[in-house]
């Protein structure tokens, strides 16, 4: 970001100490999380060790792996197709194929395990065309590790593939139609041209949806898939253990952190310079049968990723809403929407706090404490939300102990909101930081010699120019908070439920149709951000509104 030199007036310091205090509350759940490394509890360990220890381990590989593997094939894949080849459809593709983005995992796992289960129409219509009985037959069972790495893919590859289409669009014209000169085929131009250049981009979206399955707590659970996640999970509240469940989220964090260091490593040596002259993208010309089959590839991602799912989805809701759309699902919308409202509103405020004073005094203190604030982002939620419970808590009992207060923080909603806060403030922070980028610095001058305060600035100048920012960040984060489950489940104030919980509460009972009218709910709050991003990626390029020759 382009930063104005460091203003010097009255107020600006208190602008660098607001930075400081939103890191230092945004790094308590990593530090407190860290800490626990060094509190001993080998007995557990010994436990964990000699019976799941292995299983966690081998099961979150396996998933890293897994997912790895199956969203770059398919975001990457769908991203060339869609941007760089003449194909029936296109410009439905475009967007159809970011729709799985709306859909949290677990809800897509409720819909596959309905469709393929024992009971489910997929076996049932498999039993009478054979006349197989249950038991006389294999069929692929999908509460395993190969149903969460299928579901996580489905849901997490619109990662890989905004972040690779939006490399393609930025490519240079001139390398493609080198590579065409040169007598570069369309496969040919895609691996040793266009593949090598979005490389950082292809990285980037990986890291991406890795660190989303890695927080991943609902799909794994119901699958009984024995990761981290839910070891955590068990060893909390099953074991009653807080250290080596801190511990084992410690473990959990450290994957993290490689994952964020393997990303950073990628990039370098990773700057591609191109020409600087766009024009609209040319699209090369397929076959008839090519194009037909590029389309049905594409289609099919959609309809497994999406369709199939939401259209189960619906199927059930039709069928149970006159039962289940009742006083405890109204009570639970009326929580999810104040929630995500008042996380949206704290998150884009402390974003735009932070964005401003790195603008204010861009010191190396003040761009590191930024650095810190966007951490939590790649915190599981499960992880922030020990990582907040054990503070929060200490400080109830001195609380209650001086004054007796009772509990204050912790199992209230102001832990909630704290962690939505922490989990999703990077969200709103780089959209934030975006915009005030592209803010002048001749303004902050002209204010100033006018005799505004910084705090004036901000809501006189900043505020009304970054409105369509700050609404758009408030969305995403709005949306994120409504689906967010495993930092909800454990902070949540007694007898208190969400949609997520909701879901996962009927799910757990196995009434997965009961569940499906909060499911749809869900699915359609996410969308809203989908749009966005579709409009915003379409409009990436100069040049954007003309159709490009062939090639």
């Amino acid at each position: 970001m382009s930063l104005p030199s460091r203003i010097s007036a009255p107020g600006v310091g208190a602008w660098g100490g607001i930075a400081f205090l939103i890191a230092g509350l945004v790094g308590l759940p990593i530090a407190t999380v860290l800490l626990y490394l060094f509190i001993p509890a080998w007995d557990v360990w010994s436990h964990l060790a000699q019976t799941v220890l292995g299983d966690y381990l081998l099961n979150t590989l396996g998933l890293i792996v897994g997912v790895a593997s199956g969203v770059a094939l398919i975001g990457v894949g769908t991203a060339w197709l869609v941007t760089m080849c003449e194909i029936p459809g296109r410009r439905w593709l475009e967007w159809l194929l970011l729709l799985p983005l709306s859909t949290p995992a677990y809800v897509v796992a409720y819909a596959y395990t309905g469709l393929f289960d024992i009971a489910g129409p997929v076996q049932t219509v498999l039993r009478s065309l054979t006349g197989w009985e249950v038991g006389d037959y294999w069929f692929p069972e999908i509460r395993s590790l190969g149903g969460a790495i299928l579901v996580l893919t489905l849901v997490l590859y619109p990662y890989v593939y905004l972040l690779t289409r939006a490399a393609f669009i930025e490519q240079s014209v001139c390398v493609l139609e080198a590579g065409r000169v040169l007598g570069r085929r369309p496969a040919r131009c895609f691996f040793e041209i266009a593949l090598p250049l979005a490389r950082p981009a292809i990285v980037g979206g990986v890291a991406l949806a890795l660190m989303e399955s890695l927080s991943d707590f609902g799909t794994v659970q119901y699958f009984a898939v024995d990761n981290f996640t839910t070891g955590i999970y068990r060893t909390w509240l099953g074991l009653g253990e807080q250290a080596a469940a801190v511990q084992l989220a410690a473990i959990l964090l450290l994957f993290v952190l490689l994952l964020l260091v393997l990303e950073r490593r990628s990039r370098r040596g990773g700057v591609q310079h191109t020409s600087v002259r766009y024009r609209a993208l040319p699209r090369f010309t397929l076959s008839k049968r090519a194009g037909w089959g590029a389309f049905a590839v594409c289609a099919l991602v959609v309809f497994v990723g999406f369709l199939q799912p939401v259209g189960m989805l619906l199927s059930w809701a039709v069928q149970t809403a006159p039962q289940m759309v009742d006083g405890r699902f109204w009570s639970a919308t009326w929580n999810s929407l104040g929630l995500a409202v008042g996380g949206a509103l704290l998150a884009v405020g402390c974003a735009l706090c932070l964005g401003y004073a790195r603008r204010l005094a861009p010191s190396r203190s003040v761009f590191a404490a930024s650095r810190i604030a966007s951490l939590g982002y790649a915190l599981p939620g499960l992880v922030v939300a020990v990582g907040i419970l054990i503070p929060l808590g200490w400080l109830d009992q001195q609380l209650n102990a001086a004054w007796g207060t009772g509990l204050l923080l912790s199992g209230t909603v102001v832990a909630l909101l704290f962690a939505y806060t922490v989990r999703f403030l990077a969200v709103a922070y780089n959209a934030v930081d975006a915009s005030l980028a592209k803010v002048a610095p001749s303004m902050d001058m002209a204010a100033r010699a006018l005799g505004r305060s910084p705090r004036r600035m901000l809501i006189e100048i900043h505020t009304p120019l970054l409105r369509p920012t700050l609404l758009a960040a408030g969305l995403l984060v709005f949306v994120d908070v409504m689906k967010e489950l495993p930092a909800t489940l454990i902070l949540r104030p007694f007898n208190f439920d969400t949609l997520a919980l909701h879901i996962y509460a009927l799910a757990a009972d196995e009434r997965l149709a009961d569940c499906a009218p909060a499911a749809v709910l869900l699915v359609a709050v996410g969308i809203l951000p989908v749009i966005l991003l579709s409009r915003a990626l379409a409009g990436a390029r100069p040049g954007h509104t003309k159709e490009g020759p062939s090639l």
